[in-house]
């Protein structure tokens, strides 16, 4: 049997769970306030620093879940989105509008990736 670990673990979840040779983050938002272009960078550096602490990188992310609070923003997200992302490392990737966690929010970032 795998040995689960657990990354930034907090009362109420863990930053990332790797298990298997899995790494499964939690959610990203940005900061209260910013721009959907800025809460994105904040959102995706994030991504990097836990991947990074998983033994793991972008070029090994196998899917990923993008929720905007309003979906008119879509654009906005997907520039700093095809800034980062390595071209021929795509994930599989879904993206939907949602009410997130706090009205101030309005990207998540949720990853899956390879270790």
């Amino acid at each position: 049997m795998s040995d689960i670990t657990r990354i930034g673990t907090g009362p109420r979840m863990s930053e990332a769970v790797v298990y298997n040779g899995v790494a499964y983050l939690a959610g990203q938002v940005g900061n209260p306030g910013d721009s959907v272009a800025d809460q994105t960078r904040t959102c995706l550096a994030e991504v990097d620093r836990i991947l990074a602490e998983a033994g793991t990188d972008k070029t090994r992310i196998l899917s990923t879940q993008i929720w905007l609070a309003d979906i008119s923003t879509f654009a906005e997200m997907n520039a700093v989105w095809d800034e980062w992302v390595p071209q021929g490392h795509t994930p599989a990737r879904a993206t939907g509008e949602s009410k997130l966690a706090a009205p101030e929010y309005k990207v998540e970032v949720i990853v899956v990736a390879a270790v």
